[in-house]
């Protein structure tokens, strides 16, 4: 899995009726694009994640027009 600032990272939902998350990655802190990454979720708070399995990388050229 490889990001760069500015991308999105989407995390699935896991189980019937949980809406999937989105947080946009504000810095890479792994090599070449590599996690972990420090990410922002559009209520503002950051964290530093790992992504797993259930997350999706949507590259900045790929998102398409803001919603």
């Amino acid at each position: 899995m490889r990001a760069a600032k500015g991308d999105q990272i989407v995390q699935h939902g896991r189980v019937v009726g949980q809406h999937d998350q989105v947080s946009e990655v504000v810095e890479v802190m792994g090599s070449e694009g590599s996690p972990p990454y420090r990410v922002r979720f559009p209520d503002g708070h950051e964290a530093v994640m790992s992504p797993g399995p259930d997350c999706q990388i949507r590259h900045r050229k790929e998102q398409g027009p803001p919603q």
